[in-house]
């Protein structure tokens, strides 16, 4: 008995040890991994709602007169308005977008980054039977097409002229948002912090979602040579966890590949298990008392980033959603 506990208690102080070497090199927060090509997605992944239907979901964008000014617009509108309406926008849960206009031609666009598979596919993983990895459909691209719907973004929302490029700065800005498209490729919904906002929170995990691309997009676009109109921040919903110092757990291959780290992989299957869609009322109900259990009482979320599981010590106020202001660009 005293030898099985010295190689259990080994056996964490390994996994402990390896999460501080990481962290020390890296610091908080952990860096977004982009990747070198998107890879293609699981067959087992599929869409409610076609991705992108109606345009370029590769970052390609049409090329612009070098002379050309190109008007850019924030937008934002409820998510998921339709099916709720306006809904959404009483909790601040907003999705955003740009939107440009050519000043030769009068040609609308609109351009966001958004879920392949849908919010909840990126947010947690599918349980399937005899396969012991959960599967994630996370992958999130650009969505670029013609025309903005006006409606859709100013009556419950925001339609309004932020900025203004020449041509040849708009092309330049083209070049980065495939690069963009092609290498950020992992949505994830959650920010994750160690208390709410004071001056000694600390930020353990940034979002990667349709609000922090619009940001980086603004960054860009002022990079290129922007004219913004307007220094009022916008403001951007955010998801929020709340941790103490997240503890790294491993990659898929080495939890559900490895059978003496089988009590973990079976304890990260039921932890998930309790998100999984298509479950009867019963079901649901017995699901989200299990989910309220592990994160209210025992303090505990499995998180996934950058391919790698994460144990968050979770702490009050547990989960939040805010909608905080963030300049157009750095140096505001």
């Amino acid at each position: 008995m005293m030898k099985s506990t010295t190689i259990i208690f080994a056996h964490f102080l390994v996994i402990l040890f390896s999460s501080q070497v990481i962290c020390s090199q890296h610091g908080w927060p952990v860096p977004y991994k982009r990747v070198a090509f998107r890879p293609p997605t699981d067959h087992y992944c599929k869409a409610l709602y076609p991705f992108c239907p109606t345009g370029s979901g590769n970052g390609t964008i049409p090329t612009f007169d070098d002379d050309d000014v190109i008007s850019v617009f924030l937008m934002k509108a409820p998510v998921w308005e339709f099916k709720f309406g306006d809904f959404m926008s009483k909790f601040n849960v907003m999705h955003d977008a740009i939107g440009v206009r050519s000043a030769k031609t009068g040609s609308n666009y609109t351009l966001e980054w958004y879920e392949l598979f849908q919010l909840a596919n990126c947010t947690f993983p599918h349980i399937r039977p005899n396969i012991t990895a959960p599967l994630w459909c996370n992958q999130g691209a650009t969505c670029f097409f013609n025309g903005i719907d006006d409606a859709h973004w100013s009556e419950n929302g925001t339609l309004k002229k932020v900025a203004a490029i020449s041509g040849s700065g708009f092309n330049k800005f083209s070049g980065w948002l495939h690069w963009d498209n092609n290498t950020g490729i992992f949505y994830e919904t959650w920010n994750v912090f160690s208390s709410p906002p004071s001056p000694r929170r600390q930020t353990w995990f940034e979002s990667f979602d349709c609000a922090s691309f619009v940001i980086r997009a603004f960054q860009r676009l002022h990079e290129m040579g922007a004219r913004f109109v307007t220094t009022a921040s916008p403001q951007y919903t955010r998801a929020n966890l709340h941790s103490k110092e997240p503890v790294l757990l491993g990659t898929p291959d080495e939890i559900f590949g490895n059978a003496s780290r089988k009590a973990l992989a079976d304890e990260i299957r039921s932890f998930y298990s309790n998100f999984q869609a298509h479950q009867s009322f019963a079901e649901l109900l017995e699901s989200l008392i299990k989910a309220a259990a592990d994160i209210f009482v025992d303090g505990k979320f499995f998180f996934y980033f950058n391919s790698q599981y994460w144990l968050l010590p979770i702490i009050s106020p547990y989960v939040t959603i805010t909608y905080d202001e963030v300049p157009f660009f750095e140096g505001v």
